[in-house]
């Protein structure tokens, strides 16, 4: 279990530390909903949360294959729903691989990425594509 304490710092700002490393993250509303855009804001974070937890997981299955995924890039884009309520209607990611697509390999790499657990924990009808661009 991980603990995560904060702070509300007053004009919609929000500090977040992380209990096991003390690290401190800072949140902002955005600019778009009355913030300044200072700092991730809590719907950004849940978009890096998922961008990270896909790379995450592909690269504990390549690293049991004896494959590095380092220099591997990623993009999301997280689009905010234009009705009521307001939340977040779609999160597209791209992934570029620093290695070639060899099967099995990026069979396993793809489908860890769409069993991420924040893939996996977000409700299925949001819409998160996933595209995969490999090495030549």
């Amino acid at each position: 279990m991980v603990t995560i304490t904060g702070i509300y710092e007053g004009e919609l700002h929000c500090s977040a530390i992380h209990g096991p490393s003390g690290n401190v993250l800072a949140t902002d509303a955005p600019r778009d909903n009355q913030g300044r855009g200072e700092a991730f804001s809590p719907t950004d974070l849940v978009a890096a949360g998922m961008a990270t937890c896909i790379v995450t997981t592909m690269a504990l299955v390549a690293r049991k294959h004896g494959v590095e995924l380092k220099g591997l890039r990623y993009e999301v884009s997280k689009e905010m729903s234009a009705d009521a309520p307001r939340r977040i209607a779609r999160l597209a990611t791209v992934v570029w691989m620093p290695i070639s697509r060899t099967e099995p390999l990026a069979g396993l790499l793809e489908k860890a990425a769409h069993q991420c657990p924040v893939h996996q924990s977000l409700h299925p009808a949001l819409d998160k594509p996933i595209v995969f661009h490999w090495a030549a």
